[in-house]
């Protein structure tokens, strides 16, 4: 009879026995990665700063992300202790999401414009709010079991 053999105490954990709460803390920290960024947004606009109103703000580009991303496999736990290829996954779920969170943004406030200035803006500021965030999230797996 095959006997699947225990771990030992204090063995190193494997990507796939990583626990639930790994993702969590990803989508976690995609959460404030927006929120970051609609906070600076509205800093550099010289809006007033409430939680409430940084929420509303980034509510379009996040759900953008979480309605993309899984499906271009950016929380596949294989990236979780590779830096670069977490990088690279995240910039193409990004870019892929992003026409979706315009969508989004102009359906929540239809009464703010839209310019490309704009649009470009989003692009490249959560392209490296996300990227800087999801990249040290790879650097911290590779070293916290």
């Amino acid at each position: 009879m095959d006997t699947v053999p225990e771990r030992a105490v204090g063995a190193a954990t494997t990507r796939s026995e990583r626990g639930w709460w790994w993702s969590a803390a990803l989508v976690v920290g995609d959460a404030l990665s927006f929120l970051a960024f609609a906070a600076a947004g509205r800093q550099q606009h010289g809006h007033v700063e409430t939680l409430g109103d940084i929420a509303l703000t980034a509510i379009p580009f996040a759900l953008g992300w979480f309605v993309v991303s899984p499906w271009l496999g950016a929380f596949r736990r294989s990236l979780f202790d590779s830096p670069l290829h977490m990088l690279r996954r995240t910039e193409l779920a990004w870019l892929c999401a992003w026409p979706v969170a315009l969508i989004l943004r102009v359906l929540i406030a239809p009464d703010h414009a839209m310019p490309w200035t704009f649009a470009a803006v989003i692009l490249i500021a959560n392209a490296l709010f996300l990227g800087a965030w999801r990249t040290l999230f790879a650097l911290l797996a590779r070293f916290i079991p």
